[in-house]
C-alpha cells in the first residue's frame, strides 16, 4: 500500500490527487493509494523524505524545503497548469481589480509559508516595498476546522484583514459570505507580468521511489491523467470526492463549480516556460542558488505519458 498526501485538501488544484485515490483511478491502474488526510503543507515534503507517504500533491517548489536544490526529488506531472492562487478583498473597497499600488496600507490574510512565499514575492513584483510594510502580511486566524479554507471568511468577519490570499475555495466562500470580491487570479492574468509562472500544481515523489518503482511511478502519472480527465467531463464527482474529505460542509457545493471553473488548466504537461517561471521564482526566494534543467526537476522519462492527455492547455 502506497501513501498519498496533498497539502491542503480544498485546493482545486491538488484536489486532482486526492480524487485519483478517491475514485479509485490509482486502483484502476493496479496501485493501491491510501489518502492520508492531514493538512500536508506543514509536513507533506518532510514525510516524503522520511517515506512516511510516496505521493506528495502540492506546490511545484515545495520538495526544495526537504530536498534542497530538488536533490533527491522530481514532479512526475502537473495536477493542474499555472499559479493557482486568489486575493479577495471586502466587498466596500474602492479599488480597481488588479490594482496591486491600491493595496497600499491595506492588510492581507494569508495561511502558512508555500502561500505566503508567493504573496510577497507577487507584491514585491507589483512594486510594494515590503520591508517598510506598504502592505501588512498576517498569519490566517485559526478557526474550528481542521482544514484552512475558511480563515479569509474569519479574517474578514473580524476586521482582521482587508483581504484574503489563498486558493480558490478560500476566496469562493469569503464571496459566498457576502464579504469578498475579487482582486487577482493570478491563473488567468492579473497580478505582475510572469504572475501566473510562479507555480504550478504538481505530483512530487522521490528519485529513490522512481528507481526502485518505476511502473508505479508511471501508473501514478497515468490516474492523475484519468482524473483530470474525469473531472473535465463531470465536474459533479467533485461532490463525491468532498463527501469523503469534507462532509457536510459548504466546500462539498461549492467544489463542483471550481473544477468546472477550472477544468481547462487540468493538464498533466509540465512544460519549458513552467520551469523557467517556477526557477525564476525559487532564486527569487532563496530556494535555489541557480537555474536548474528540466532534467533536475522533472522525471522526464515519464513525459511521453503526457501526449496522451486531450487537455486543453
Amino acid at each position: 500500500m502506497y501513501r498519498l498526501m496533498v497539502a491542503d485538501v480544498d485546493s482545486p488544484s491538488y484536489f486532482v490527487a486526492t480524487a485519483a485515490v478517491i475514485l479509485g483511478l490509482f486502483k484502476k491502474e493496479g496501485v493501491d493509494v491510501e489518502f492520508v488526510p492531514e493538512y500536508g503543507a506543514k509536513h507533506g515534503p518532510e514525510k516524503l523524505l522520511d517515506g512516511s507517504i510516496h505521493f506528495f500533491g502540492g506546490p511545484a517548489f515545495a520538495a526544495t524545503r526537504a530536498f534542497p536544490g530538488w536533490k533527491g526529488a522530481k514532479l512526475l506531472c502537473a495536477l493542474a497548469q499555472h499559479s493557482y492562487w486568489f486575493m479577495g478583498v471586502r466587498k466596500d473597497l474602492d479599488i480597481a481589480r488588479g490594482d496591486i499600488k491600491g493595496l497600499k496600507g491595506m492588510r492581507i490574510s494569508s495561511s502558512f509559508a508555500f502561500p505566503r512565499t508567493a504573496l510577497r514575492h507577487m507584491l514585491v513584483q507589483g512594486g510594494m516595498d515590503m520591508d517598510h510594510d506598504e502592505v501588512q502580511i498576517l498569519e490566517s486566524l485559526p478557526t474550528d476546522s481542521e482544514w484552512h479554507c475558511r480563515d479569509g471568511v474569519k479574517a474578514l468577519q473580524e476586521d482582521y484583514a482587508d483581504g484574503c490570499w489563498g486558493n480558490g475555495m478560500r476566496y469562493a466562500l469569503a464571496e459566498k459570505a457576502g464579504l469578498a470580491k475579487l482582486h487577482l487570479d493570478l491563473r488567468r492574468g492579473d497580478g505582475p507580468e510572469g504572475a501566473r509562472h510562479y507555480n504550478f500544481a504538481a505530483l512530487t515523489t522521490t528519485d529513490a521511489f522512481i528507481k526502485k518503482e518505476p511502473e508505479v511511478a508511471a501508473a501514478a502519472v497515468r490516474a492523475i491523467m484519468a482524473t483530470q480527465k474525469a473531472l473535465r467531463d463531470d465536474p459533479s464527482l467533485a461532490k463525491v470526492v468532498g463527501n469523503k474529505v469534507f462532509p457536510g460542509g459548504d466546500e462539498v457545493e461549492i467544489m463542483p463549480t471550481l473544477i468546472a471553473r477550472d477544468a481547462p488548466f487540468y493538464d498533466p504537461t509540465i512544460t519549458l516556460e513552467a520551469v523557467k517561471g517556477l526557477n525564476d521564482f525559487a532564486i527569487a526566494n532563496k530556494l535555489i542558488t541557480q537555474p536548474l534543467a528540466f532534467e533536475d526537476i522533472v522525471a522526464a522519462q515519464f513525459k511521453h505519458l503526457w501526449s496522451k492527455s486531450s487537455a486543453a492547455s
